[in-house]
């Protein structure tokens, strides 16, 4: 990878491997001209469906969500939002760049909305996008990297602790104004299945309709926070450019054949047939989206999506099942499952296994949990690193054929019935500092749907069931181990 091309503007979500090399496939060479004549055409009811309902597609593979955003991206005409935690410096992300700057040369407003933390993209490169005219670039809590000193971020660091820690863990992305996508995956190689070392089990939703305004609302919301600073305020205009030279520099990595496999390119041919299929396949019915506010440490537990999440859980009947990457308890969360379980409801959790992981961080908080959570009747179990769902939902590539495999999706169940898909982990941070979204939907359709897939990743070939007498610590390597035990030793579990 060309280093000089450092994008991690942890952002969007947009265009992927090869794509670009198809630059002529728009929305104009389907026939329509845009994104709303295009669904008219392909889905007539679909207007009169969406004043009251939400439309849904939960994107289970890498493939899916990479083709979706890609023709997504391509095909909007008016406007396209975007608001991540994580845009990374590899192909994805570079392409993703690329892709912002060809949407906004043709005429497409484009507001990208990135948070500080782990941004690590040049001041010229963040200039250069900013001063496209169609593209504003805003940065959310800047105390960390962007325009921020050595001695800026010490002073930070020291004079308030919480909000320095406090991040936006936001995951949309919206498209016309008509159709968003929402759930755990970043942009970056691991989030679509194209990393070298380890790729996410992860999971997005597509959704078209009624919802789209509310997750519209939020977006507005953080874009007009005194927490959210235009990059103008930040870092010095003319140490960019107009964005020309950027763009023929992403251009000329994008149509490099070294820097792509040659299956996307079949991948991105089908893409109009696909996104029929998915239109064809949408669940019309009730969706609500919910979302912490900027600034969420000042808000109280039932104001935060957290809170939300709780009331769900209460409401239980029959079953709860959770899928999350990274399992620590905030207060009071083991005890509210152990009473239902006392109450007779079945509880099933999957998390990463030290083998797994990507955080040995956050692995040992869940470590010093795991004995009680066992005690308490909730069914345990913990993801392979070589498990086999990696050969089914993770399309093979030539860099990616011997990869491990993490856990990153966070979703949960409820009586088979009621489903949540979003970007909430079930720990402290998620709880407490950062902000989240996603969207929780009643529809039993859905609900069995979304159990089968976990389930599916709970079995033995894929997870191993944790008990008193068994868990797979010891299959990590001696290294990974002395990590985890050394952060085992830190109070830091508020922050994990």
């Amino acid at each position: 990878m060309n280093q000089s091309l450092r994008i991690p503007v942890k952002i969007s979500h947009l265009i992927p491997i090869g794509f670009l090399l198809l630059f002529n496939f728009t929305a104009s060479a389907q026939g329509d001209s845009t994104l709303a004549a295009w669904l008219n055409t392909h889905c007539p009811s679909c207007a009169a469906k969406s004043y009251q309902k939400t439309g849904v597609y939960i994107l289970e593979s890498g493939e899916d969500a990479l083709l979706a955003r890609a023709w997504l991206t391509q095909t909007a005409r008016q406007s396209i939002d975007v608001q991540y935690f994580i845009w990374g410096t590899d192909n994805i992300g570079i392409l993703a760049a690329e892709a912002l700057l060809a949407a906004a040369e043709r005429g497409v407003r484009v507001r990208v909305l990135v948070d500080d933390f782990l941004l690590e993209a040049e001041n010229r490169v963040l200039a250069s996008l900013n001063n496209h005219p169609n593209v504003e670039l805003r940065i959310y809590n800047p105390k960390h990297h962007a325009g921020v000193s050595v001695l800026e971020r010490i002073y930070y660091l020291f004079s308030d602790f919480k909000s320095f820690n406090q991040r936006m863990h936001d995951k949309v992305a919206i498209f016309d104004d008509l159709i968003s996508i929402t759930g755990g995956r970043n942009m970056a190689d691991e989030y679509f299945d194209y990393d070298s070392v380890y790729n996410f089990r992860d999971r997005d939703v597509l959704l078209a309709g009624s919802v789209t305004a509310d997750v519209k609302e939020n977006f507005d919301e953080f874009w007009d926070s005194s927490l959210s600073l235009p990059v103008e305020r930040l870092v010095d205009p003319l140490s960019g450019d107009s964005g020309e030279s950027l763009r023929d520099e992403l251009r000329s990595y994008a149509e490099d054949p070294a820097n792509f496999d040659p299956k996307i390119r079949q991948m991105i041919n089908n893409t109009t047939s696909r996104i029929r299929d998915v239109v064809a396949d949408m669940v019309w019915t009730d969706v609500e989206f919910i979302n912490d506010t900027p600034g969420k440490a000042a808000e109280s537990l039932d104001e935060k999506a957290y809170g939300r999440l709780i009331a769900e859980v209460r409401g239980a009947q029959e079953s709860i099942l959770i899928q999350t990457p990274y399992l620590v308890f905030p207060e009071g969360g083991l005890a509210l499952l152990a009473e239902k379980v006392v109450e007779g409801v079945r509880v099933r959790i999957v998390t990463n296994s030290m083998p797994s992981t990507d955080n040995p961080a956050a692995f040992s908080g869940y470590q010093r949990q795991r004995e009680l959570i066992i005690r308490s009747g909730i069914e345990l179990y913990e993801f392979r690193h070589d498990a086999a769902v990696r050969d089914t939902i993770i399309a093979k590539t030539r860099t990616n054929t011997d990869a491990g495999i993490s856990l990153h999706a966070k979703s949960m169940v409820v009586d088979d019935s009621r489903l949540f898909i979003g970007s909430f982990n079930l720990d402290p941070r998620s709880a407490q500092l950062n902000t989240e979204v996603g969207v929780l939907i009643d529809n039993p359709g859905l609900g069995k749907a979304l159990s089968r897939h976990i389930e599916t990743d709970m079995s033995s070939e894929n997870s191993w069931a944790v008990s008193e007498d068994f868990n797979p610590d010891h299959m990590a390597s001696w290294r990974k181990n002395m990590e985890v035990w050394f952060y085992g030793l830190l109070p830091i579990t508020s922050l994990l």
